[in-house]
Parts: structure tokens; C-alpha cells; sequence
């Protein structure tokens, strides 16, 4: 009987085991999913950084194609007005 009641408590000894062993590795899991979420929400912070920098970017685009635009049309304006200058030199 006494070598019964021991291989019983080798047995549940050794299940013991395996469950502390079961609970570790948990424990491991958990601590990366921890590290991982933390990773994804730095990653998410970044690419909101990134899509406010992208904003400011096609704000100040869009201001630079008003000035160009701008630029460009009195461009044309002065080519034209020195043209009807020179034209009227010419013809007076």
C-alpha cells in the first residue's frame, strides 16, 4: 500500500510540475502579447505623427500651387504687356 500511495504522489508531484511549467510558459506568453501591444501602439502613435506631418505637407503644397499660380499667370501678364509695349514701338 505504501508503494501505491507513492506512485500516486509521484504522479500528482509531476503533474504539479507540469502545471507550474504550464503556468511559466503562460506567464511568458502574456508578458509578450504585453510587449507586442505595447510595439503596436507605438507604431499606431507614429503613424498618427506621420499622417499629421502629411497634413502640414499638403497644406503648405497647396499654398506653394496658389503662389506659383499666381506667379505664373503674372508671368504671362508681363510677356504679354511687354510684347504690346515693343509692338507699339514698332508700329508708332
Amino acid at each position: 500500500m505504501a508503494d501505491t500511495t507513492n506512485t500516486r504522489l509521484d504522479r500528482i508531484e509531476d503533474k504539479l510540475d507540469k502545471l507550474a511549467d504550464a503556468m511559466v510558459a503562460m506567464a511568458r506568453a502574456e508578458e509578450k502579447i504585453n510587449a507586442l501591444q505595447d510595439d503596436h501602439n507605438k507604431m499606431y502613435e507614429r503613424m498618427n505623427r506621420f499622417s499629421q506631418k502629411l497634413d502640414d505637407i499638403e497644406t503648405k503644397v497647396n499654398e506653394n500651387h496658389r503662389t506659383v499660380k499666381f506667379m505664373h499667370k503674372l508671368f504671362w501678364v508681363v510677356v504679354v504687356a511687354a510684347a504690346g509695349a515693343v509692338t507699339t514701338n514698332l508700329w508708332m
